[in-house]
């Protein structure tokens, strides 16, 4: 598998972006709450916006239907550096 980073400063994967948005991470700032991508340099914020595209958010079709999704938590080598 080709690892293809998206953010060279936290090196974040285009992979890990996509599990994150199918985990209900829906727009840049989600992803970066649990990933760091885009909160340095910033360069990678359009490229995050065109991964997470324009499509349908679980999370936002899950809250208009009464239901909660999960609770994103933190890639688990960020909250050792916590």
């Amino acid at each position: 598998m080709n690892r293809v980073y998206v953010c060279s400063c936290f090196g974040v994967t285009d992979q890990q972006v996509k599990e994150h948005a199918a985990a209900g991470a829906c727009t840049p700032r989600q992803i970066a709450s649990v990933t760091k991508a885009g909160t340095d340099c910033g360069s990678c914020v359009r490229t995050i916006q065109g991964l997470l595209g324009r499509g349908a958010c679980p999370r936002r079709e899950l809250l208009e239907t009464g239901r909660t999704a999960s609770v994103l938590a933190p890639a688990p080598e960020l909250a050792e550096a916590a």
